[in-house]
């Protein structure tokens, strides 16, 4: 039996701008709990997947630098993770490549990301085919073996357990099968239709709360969000999804359970209840939203933290994708090799 994989952890996220609270409690808040557990973690802010539909040069340099403030100020220790940006790792387009040519178009229309964000596109730009081919590629670089993602994210790992099999079983033993962690908060829904997935794109900007909202803007979303005519606080996401989706945001900020939190709001009508939910995400995005003010205004760190980040990435990188190269036979050592032999043979 062959040894098992050493346990590293991989993920990766868009400079999208700032995040909201289901972005950061359904991944970054995991990210850290990862990291304070002791994992092997591995953390990308994935630039080059943000250009399926291409980007102005000034917003995605801000962005980058603003998702960068961001997920340190959530916790993600650059000492303890290896935090960097996808597109300073040149092995990740490489290896794209290569296992691109592992797969088929039919396989990848069929990809569930691929159908959503095709799906009123009169011209599909080749990207967002290879899209998640990039994503596998970014995953197995770093011979991950687990990948936090989303309940809805996790047919997206598929190509990439695919296509380390593929691999594996025509070159030998390379890449892990990697494994998902699925994140809880990813199931938070818009305030003001809970029957939607929270979003940034939602156009009512009332349907999401941001990390850098203020205390006040927290607040009137919370009051604002949309509930049913029952009084009571009772968690049923089937029958309530509202009250619910209050209730699940208030567990994964305080760390309660959903039978505690109701048991303590007995006696409040959801109008009341609201306020307590306002001021327990108040509370919890304080510090959070305060340092990101401070680590925004030092553009010089956050490079650093980004350029020392991407050093340890390459040094990785680099190793996995000189073994690949060998095993295709595309390494410069399988060209001298060859010339070796034809000299002898002369």
């Amino acid at each position: 039996m062959p040894a098992p994989w050493p346990r590293k952890v991989f993920s990766g996220v868009q400079p999208t701008g700032a995040l909201h609270i289901g972005n950061y409690l359904g991944a970054v808040k995991r990210w850290v709990e990862l990291q304070e557990a002791g994992e092997d973690v591995t953390y990308c802010i994935v630039d080059l997947h943000s250009m399926t539909i291409p980007p102005e040069p000034d917003t995605l340099r801000h962005n980058t630098l603003q998702m960068t403030a961001t997920l340190l100020a959530c916790g993600i220790d650059p000492a303890r993770a290896t935090l960097f940006l996808q597109s300073a790792v040149p092995q990740h387009a490489e290896l794209s490549w290569i296992l691109g040519c592992l797969t088929t178009m039919a396989r990848l229309t069929h990809l569930p990301q691929y159908k959503e964000k095709s799906a009123n596109m009169k011209e599909i730009p080749l990207g967002l085919y290879l899209y998640p081919v990039l994503q596998a590629a970014d995953i197995m670089l770093y011979k991950a073996t687990h990948v936090p993602v989303g309940e809805d994210q996790v047919q997206q790992l598929q190509l990439a357990q695919s296509l380390a099999r593929a691999f594996n079983n025509k070159y030998g033993r390379t890449f892990p099968f990697c494994e998902t962690l699925v994140n809880e908060g990813s199931r938070l829904k818009s305030l003001r239709d809970p029957a939607k997935k929270m979003s940034k794109s939602d156009p009512d900007p009332k349907s999401c709360i941001m990390l850098i909202d203020s205390p006040d803007v927290v607040l009137e979303k919370v009051k604002k969000s949309v509930t049913d005519f029952k009084s009571e606080v009772t968690f049923n996401p089937d029958e309530r999804p509202g009250v619910a989706n209050l209730i699940t945001i208030h567990s994964l900020v305080s760390g309660k359970t959903t039978d505690e939190i109701c048991r303590e709001a007995q006696g409040k009508n959801t109008g009341q209840y609201k306020l307590v939910v306002a001021e327990a995400l108040i509370e919890h995005l304080r510090p959070i939203r305060e340092r990101m003010e401070r680590y925004t205004r030092d553009v010089g760190f956050l490079a650093g933290v980004i350029e020392e980040g991407s050093e340890r990435a390459r040094a990785i990188a680099e190793q996995t994708i000189d073994e690949v190269k060998e095993k295709i036979g595309v390494d410069c050592f399988s060209v001298k090799r060859m010339l070796k032999n034809v000299r002898q043979e002369q």
